[in-house]
């Protein structure tokens, strides 16, 4: 039985974003709909299907119910390319990645990056694809390092690190002060919700949200 042929000048997108870049316009779902959708009209394609995958790492491929989706869909020639806007987008690891683009090149079908103009089913396409994997991957590392680097420095000086609460200044003191009377995480957690007071976000308190308040800098300073 012959294949089944993709309608031609196709294309199915996927837009992903982590739970820390959902607040970052550059890395945002619109900005990558955006960029897809004008490559899509340089390249005269057609984009069949969008699929997102939100608040999720890019880490990995596994676990991403989106892009399996979208996978499934140019697998079973619904469209005979993949897009999405940077490469990054499907992967962090240059394993995964590259283990992407190589059931692409296997099975028929192609990935398009709208950052990266290049023809990627070429063996001068799939290099500087694969390169700019590689570089994506060490200019994180890079920037970690710094980060954890810089922190160190600041531990050593004796800099009381943590990001400033977002929970209004009474709850704040409330939590601190249900601390110093023994209260567990959970108990205090407890105690807010029976008081109907909501987290600085209209959620419910756990423990993990106590300790965040308890860890922030507004908190330490309270606890001087």
């Amino acid at each position: 039985m012959s294949k089944r042929t993709a309608p031609a000048a196709t294309a199915v997108a996927y837009l992903r974003v982590s739970t820390e870049e959902q607040a970052t316009s550059g890395a945002g779902l619109a900005a990558q709909r955006a960029a897809i959708e004008a490559e899509a009209t340089r390249r005269g394609l057609t984009i069949v299907e969008f699929f997102s995958d939100e608040g999720i790492s890019g880490k990995a491929i596994a676990n991403r119910p989106a892009l399996a989706e979208a996978i499934a869909a140019v697998e079973a020639r619904q469209a005979e390319s993949l897009m999405v806007a940077k490469l990054d987008r499907l992967s962090r690891s240059v394993a995964d990645a590259s283990r992407l683009l190589d059931q692409a090149s296997r099975n028929g079908w192609r990935v398009l990056s709208a950052d990266l103009a290049v023809d990627q089913t070429t063996p001068a396409g799939e290099a500087a694809a694969s390169m700019m994997i590689v570089f994506s991957q060490l200019e994180r590392r890079l920037i970690s390092q710094r980060t954890k680097d810089a922190l160190a420095q600041k531990r050593a000086q004796g800099v009381r690190l943590g990001r400033p609460s977002e929970t209004p200044a009474e709850v704040t003191r409330r939590i601190v002060d249900a601390k110093a009377r023994g209260l567990s995480l959970r108990a205090i957690a407890a105690e807010l919700t029976e008081a109907g007071i909501a987290t600085a976000r209209g959620g419910v308190w756990r423990a993990s949200t106590v300790k965040a308040v308890l860890d922030s800098q507004d908190a330490a300073a309270l606890a001087k």
